[in-house]
């Protein structure tokens, strides 16, 4: 059985959970979210067990730099989300999505070279462990509307508020 460090980490939008495998964050999702937590975690490790830790300074730090408005300071915690070979290649373009930008499904399937693999980019986004650091909030509908979000669309919108993407 593998076991993972758990902690709960207060922000703005309600609580966060963080979970770090031999200190390295492998989920960062909002607490209520524990069945697809679970899911996400059951998947990538089988039989696992969480060892709940206090939240540590530097994610707590981290966290309270990025709603402070410090984009990119999530970008220093070391981070591994697992995944697959596809997965890896959507996640790795929502990092290079920058703060106070979105794009469309569509034109993240283009920017990784897939442009017909829309409905797949969707999949992988939707399969994001670590929301927020991993920015799949930046992505939206062709048409401009929030949805999908793991988070809700009330908690993207303020995201992408906070970001400076959308007013």
């Amino acid at each position: 059985m593998k076991r993972l460090d758990c902690a709960i980490c207060p922000g703005p939008l309600g609580d966060i959970r963080v979970v770090f495998d031999d200190g390295v964050l492998v989920l960062l999702d909002f607490d209520e979210n524990s069945e697809r937590i679970e899911k996400l975690l059951g998947k990538r490790y089988g039989s696992h067990s969480l060892q709940p830790v206090s939240c540590s300074s530097r994610i707590r730090e981290s966290l309270e730099k990025y709603f402070d408005g410090d984009f990119k300071a999530l970008d220093r915690i070391e981070m591994d989300p697992g995944g697959t070979a596809f997965q890896r290649t959507v996640w790795d373009a929502l990092g290079r999505i920058p703060a106070g930008e979105s794009r469309s499904y569509t034109e993240l399937a283009g920017e990784i070279g897939m442009p017909k693999a829309a409905r797949a980019v969707g999949n992988a986004n939707a399969r994001n462990p670590i929301s927020i650091a991993i920015p799949c909030h930046r992505v939206i509908g062709r048409n401009g509307r929030l949805s999908g979000y793991a988070g809700g669309v009330s908690r993207q919108q303020w995201l992408l508020q906070h970001e400076g993407a959308i007013r």
